[in-house]
């Protein structure tokens, strides 16, 4: 074999050697937090704060409580879990994947109705709102009534204010509350039922309406320690997130910051 071939298969078989081994030696992060999707703007800056005060990385997965509390369950390897409703916590709960003892409320949250931006409709959310006429053929941005929280509490509005059966076949259902948010920035749908911080985080569409309280249960975000996870890090993360300067963040975002 020529000395210039027999250098480059050196080489070659060199990288593939050394390629798994650089791959193996990546650092893992050191928190990994499972997030409701809606969540997502406001908590990368607080795990920017948290990672530029404490030195340590933040991996965060983002999506429909539901999707993760069952990706947990299947063993996912998370160490924090953050919930935008109670039934997914107690669910994790109640096959003892959670450290109950570190379980917290941490945020609140409210329900809108949006439209997009440079629309000019005008609706009163109260019982009997003509919503299916306001939709005017379109469909209704909702996320997934049956599992994910704020297509659970769109559902438990509606149905409280009376037109839930109005239009029920016009609802073009969402994997999230921030797949419902996209329906409508992008035009696909007039109207869509998300939470209030969603809408803040998209200039491309605007609210119409908040529903009232007393329609829907309160709108929560519950936070705990997995059983998988291990060390000082995960602890000192949820306590970063119950800090003034995390408060501010949460709150410059929109979200309320609970006792």
């Amino acid at each position: 074999m020529k000395p210039l071939r027999r250098l480059r298969l050196v080489v070659l078989v060199s990288s593939l050697l050394v390629a798994p081994l650089t791959a193996s030696f990546a650092a893992a992060p050191d928190v990994t937090v499972f997030a409701a999707a809606s969540m997502k703007n406001a908590l990368d800056d607080v795990d920017s704060a948290f990672q530029k005060a404490n030195g340590l990385t933040v991996s965060a997965s983002y999506a429909a409580s539901s999707v993760l509390a069952r990706q947990i369950e299947q063993g996912a390897p998370a160490d924090v879990f953050i919930s935008a409703d109670l039934d997914w916590m107690d669910d994790l709960a109640k096959h003892d994947l959670i450290q109950k003892d570190t379980r917290s409320t941490l945020l609140g949250n409210s329900l809108v109705l949006i439209t997009q931006a440079d629309k000019a409709l005008t609706l009163d959310i109260k019982p009997g709102m003509d919503l299916a006429g306001a939709l005017s053929g379109g469909r209704l941005a909702l996320p997934l009534v049956d599992s994910v929280p704020a297509g659970k509490y769109g559902k438990a509005a509606l149905t409280k204010l009376g037109i839930w059966s109005s239009v029920e076949t016009s609802i073009a259902q969402a994997e999230s509350v921030r797949a419902a948010l996209a329906f409508v920035s992008r035009g696909e749908a007039p109207l869509g039922i998300v939470y209030s911080t969603d809408a803040a985080a998209d200039p491309k569409v605007r609210i119409v309406g908040t529903f009232p309280e007393d329609t829907h249960p309160p709108i929560v975000y519950p936070i705990a320690l997995t059983v998988s996870a291990k060390g000082p890090n995960a602890t000192r993360y949820l306590a970063f997130l119950k800090t003034p300067e995390a408060a501010a963040l949460f709150k410059a975002q929109g979200f309320r910051v609970l006792p």
